[in-house]
């Protein structure tokens, strides 16, 4: 599929740690270049998103740590250091080109509740309309995996944003030149895929492991976040940062990096869904898994087992009797409900709670399939 970006109007552009900083710091001049880009292609009508990484690099420079910070702590320390350092620099830069920028910090439970999502969703398009360039990155100071509110890496949060917003077009900067056959540092035979129209294991297959000191996503992530935009039917190039005028020469069909094609869209509810955190999970039995194959809702009695804990309204994993994952869905009862009523019908539901219950734990429209 060739590359045609002639109808973009709206692009997240995310750019690296390993982009933005160098052995004395923040990498000024890249940051200069990245801020010249963005504001020639505002000029010309373009709609901007930016998602940063770099705080916690210049927070660890600032405090002279020669090697990555692992420990959780000192990663929220090098972050509330290196954040407001950052976004000085991009408040200077943009300021400069006659440009407003806003700072926003976000973490998973912002986008994992409906309400907060879609409050985040609407004070970002207020932004926009009002020309101001929203800066995303995570909120490192807070987030932890052990609590599940971090998201692991900026690829995978700009893939959210660009897809939670309808962007046309994701460009992920870093220092590499895009996705290539193997690793080509060490594989001269290794090609650089130009164009990938299917994210299939062969792909997957090609991803190394090439973290930098001080950075969190490798191509791995990179293509967790491809596949992420992909199903919201946003096109993703992943880039070499360090390429002269890259966005823009992109935006002009240079087959520059590898571009990412999407095939099918999926709506603005199935993709929160889609993408949400999941609180546990339910297993349903085979016939249960049959009628929801053919577009039924689920039924309390076909459900056999709950797993953690989650309340009414929350997305919660699907899957069959031999505990194989085939969908996620947004629940209508909490985990103790559904704990007491599975197995059981409406009127035997409505005994065992002492009140009238919702007679599906489910319908089709509140659930999405994921492909094996």
């Amino acid at each position: 599929m060739a590359r045609d970006f002639s109808n973009v109007q709206r692009i997240v552009i995310k750019v690296g740690t390993a982009l933005l900083t160098n052995e004395k710091g923040l990498n000024d001049d890249k940051l200069e270049d990245i801020v010249s880009q963005i504001a020639n292609l505002k000029q010309k009508g373009y709609q901007i998103l930016l998602v940063s990484s770099g705080a916690i690099g210049m927070g660890a420079k600032e405090l002279g740590l020669k090697t990555k910070a692992n420990n959780m702590a000192m990663r929220q320390a090098c972050a509330s250091i290196g954040q407001p350092l950052l976004m000085s620099k991009y408040y200077t830069s943009f300021r400069k080109k006659g440009i407003i920028c806003s700072q926003i910090l976000v973490n998973r439970k912002d986008f994992n509740n409906r309400t907060t999502f879609l409050n985040l969703r609407n004070s970002v398009e207020k932004l926009i309309n009002l020309s101001i360039i929203p800066i995303f990155n995570e909120n490192d100071a807070t987030s932890t995996a052990e609590i599940g509110t971090t998201f692991g890496d900026n690829d995978r949060l700009s893939a959210l944003i660009a897809s939670k917003i309808d962007a046309g077009l994701m460009i992920i900067l870093s220092d590499i030149d895009g996705l290539y056959t193997s690793d080509p540092k060490q594989d001269k035979n290794a090609k650089l895929l130009e164009e990938v129209n299917v994210i299939d294991k062969t792909i997957t297959s090609y991803a190394g492991s090439n973290t930098t000191t001080f950075s969190t996503g490798g191509m791995k992530t990179k293509i967790m976040a491809a596949q992420i935009a992909l199903r919201g039917g946003t096109t993703c190039v992943i880039a070499n940062g360090k390429t002269e005028n890259v966005i823009e020469r992109i935006l002009k069909n240079e087959s520059l990096g590898t571009c990412f094609h999407p095939t099918v869209k999926l709506s603005q509810r199935e993709r929160w869904i889609m993408n949400n955190t999941h609180s546990g999970s339910i297993t349903v039995d085979e016939g249960a898994y049959k009628a929801l194959l053919n577009n039924n809702s689920l039924l309390a009695k076909g459900v056999i087992k709950v797993e953690g804990t989650f309340d009414k309204n929350e997305v919660v994993k699907v899957l069959k009797e031999d505990s194989s994952l085939f969908a996620k869905a947004l629940v209508g009862f909490s985990s103790n409900e559904l704990v007491q009523i599975m197995g059981h019908n409406s009127n035997e539901a409505n005994k065992i709670l002492n009140h009238d219950v919702k007679k599906v734990v489910f319908r089709p429209e509140d659930m999405v399939f994921i492909k094996g």
